[in-house]
């Protein structure tokens, strides 16, 4: 999904509901940020599994917007 396609489909509560025990904004100015405009970490590394070793994986506490 694109950031656009995600101002057109993600509601303020979709937003606030995916992004709960994250730091950030939780205004409609933010919603193109949802977590369900970006692909899954899991899949972007496994299409790349022959060049990367996963050593650690992290958890978002934290988004700033500008």
């Amino acid at each position: 999904m694109s950031r656009t396609q995600a101002r057109r489909e993600v509601t303020l509560a979709e937003y606030v509901a995916a992004t709960e025990g994250v730091a950030c904004r939780k205004d409609e100015g933010v919603v193109d940020e949802s977590p369900r405009a970006y692909k899954p970490i899991e899949a972007v590394m496994a299409a790349q599994s022959d060049l990367v070793e996963i050593v650690h994986t992290l958890k978002q506490v934290v988004c700033v917007k500008g």
